[in-house]
């Protein structure tokens, strides 16, 4: 099975892909996943969506609005609540998890390996088969 993230945007318009994506494929929602970030004095968010493996190809998306999006701890957003709504109306709960930001890797793919890794560790998506 192939893992990779597919990235929509920094959060902004590209949220509302997001939530398209969510509404289109509810029987394949696998996961949604809060990733908080510190940028220098910023904290940010980053929201995503797992979706099961296809039939064919074996192929798990994980479609990601990367860093755009300030902690709703800290900024209480309407983005965030979107999210959160689409979490809710489908039972699956979001998983929050502190990761590192894209800036301290010299490569996003690196990066995507790295945030690939973490969520393995977290049993949010399967190892590889």
């Amino acid at each position: 099975m192939m893992q990779r993230f597919i990235e929509l945007g920094r959060g902004y318009s590209d949220l509302y892909e997001l939530l398209e994506i969510i509404n289109r494929n509810k029987d394949r929602v696998r996961a949604f996943v809060q990733l908080d970030v510190e940028i220098g004095t910023a904290k940010k968010t980053s929201l995503a969506v797992v979706l099961d493996e296809t039939s064919a190809g074996h192929f798990m998306p994980i479609y990601i609005c990367l860093e755009g999006i300030p902690q709703p701890e800290e900024t209480p957003n309407a983005r965030f609540n979107l999210f959160k709504e689409q979490s809710e109306e489908l039972g699956i709960p979001i998983k929050q998890l502190a990761v590192k930001p894209s800036t301290v890797f010299n490569e996003k793919e690196l990066y995507y390996q790295y945030l690939i890794g973490i969520l393995r560790l977290n049993r949010i998506i399967p190892p590889l088969s």
